[in-house]
């Protein structure tokens, strides 16, 4: 069975290209990173429901300034108000229309934009 019947490289939608996906899981692979790389997801994603979706705890809020760009294929999607909850400073919001939770992958243009104009605001 080849990689497209597994059907794990047959999204046409996709924005990201096939050689890059293996590129990147092959480097994880030859490097023995995979597993500490997704340690992160697997502690924390808790973490990151309880601030979006519970109540703050001491500790929980970030008063440096901020930008927050939401990606609408993102994983979790925080509404400004969920976001001010926690990030008491947000200088720049901004919704782009494609992207998801590797938006330097998939909109690497739209992704260093939102950079640059957070970062001339708080120059």
């Amino acid at each position: 069975m080849d990689r497209r019947e597994a059907g794990l490289l047959d999204n046409p939608r996709s924005p990201i290209r096939e050689d890059r996906i293996l590129d990147t899981l092959t480097l994880y692979w030859i490097t023995r990173t995979a597993a500490s790389a997704a340690r992160l997801y697997w502690e924390r994603l808790g973490d990151v429901t309880r601030w979006l979706e519970g109540p703050l705890e001491p500790g929980d809020r970030v008063d440096t300034p901020a930008g927050c760009t939401v990606f609408p294929h993102e994983l979790q999607r925080p509404t400004r108000d969920e976001a001010a909850a926690r990030f008491t400073d947000i200088r720049r919001w901004s919704e782009p229309e494609r992207g998801g939770h590797f938006p330097a992958l998939e909109q690497p243009r739209t992704f260093a934009a939102e950079v640059a104009a957070f970062f001339a605001l708080v120059r």
